[in-house]
């Protein structure tokens, strides 16, 4: 092909491809879709999502492919596949102007939680936030809403594995404590987390499902602990963060159904 030179890489094009062969409409791919779309081999098909899945940039269920958010590392392919940002940012900035506080969209990568799309108001935070920020999940309530819905295996891998580090006195650094935080963020459906992550910095979350009913991202709101009481969050701020998440998720391109 024209502009091909002795020193272009013929795999790292295909592993490309395989990332771009997904999309928001095609969220999940098996491993003769995958290669019908790159018109490759089965086999080098495999080999590279094998390759794409240790590396962390692709997950397996056993039949379907997906992409992970650390793909964001390599220019937002797991964004465009998504849509999530653009489907979320006017929810946001609808839900910052009702309750003139910050507000984000989060995904789940490993044992973080990765920022996707952010309306600030002002800086509450000693550090700064924006797209692909990412911060520990067992502190931040978008990260509790996440592992609430994650399936029970994927759950005890998780807590199995995670180091839970005193980011502030008030930091949960107890696996069990986490167990039963989650448990209760699973029951009501949402999660408050009081100055764990930084102290004065309150936060209030919900998740985001698809259309089949899995949690696929997380909104909040946070606000100063000086000026926003427990209580006002559950009784002003809950509800519009309840209803900023159900419209997202009207939102929300839907998978494909497969028999």
């Amino acid at each position: 092909m024209a502009g091909r030179g002795a020193d272009f890489v013929q795999s790292l094009e295909r592993g490309l491809a395989v990332i771009r062969a997904f999309d928001h409409e095609h969220p999940e791919l098996t491993l003769s879709e995958v290669a019908a779309r790159t018109g490759v081999t089965r086999a080098v098909a495999r080999r590279f999502l094998l390759t794409l899945a240790t590396l962390g940039y692709v997950r397996n269920d056993g039949r379907f492919f997906s992409l992970t958010a650390r793909v964001l590392e390599l220019g937002y392919a797991y964004l465009s596949s998504l849509s999530l940002p653009e489907v979320a940012e006017s929810h946001l900035e609808a839900l910052v102007a009702e309750v003139n506080e910050s507000s984000s969209v989060s995904v789940l990568d490993g044992h973080d939680v990765v920022y996707v799309a952010r309306v600030p108001v002002s800086r509450i935070m000693t550090v700064s936030i924006s797209v692909g920020t990412r911060f520990p999940a067992y502190a931040t309530s978008m990260g509790r809403v996440l592992l609430a819905g994650l399936p029970p295996e994927e759950l005890d891998e998780y807590l199995s594995a995670v180091t839970m580090a005193p980011l502030t006195a008030r930091t949960l650094t107890s696996v069990a404590a986490l167990r039963t935080e989650i448990a209760k963020v699973r029951t009501q459906g949402w999660s408050l987390v009081n100055q764990e992550l930084e102290e004065g910095l309150r936060a209030l979350a919900a998740p985001v499902r698809d259309r089949t009913g899995k949690v696929v991202a997380a909104v909040n709101v946070s606000a100063h602990a000086s000026r926003t009481s427990l209580e006002s969050m559950r009784r002003d701020l809950l509800p519009p963060l309840l209803k900023a998440a159900a419209h997202i998720e009207a939102d929300i391109p839907g998978p494909r159904r497969r028999g």
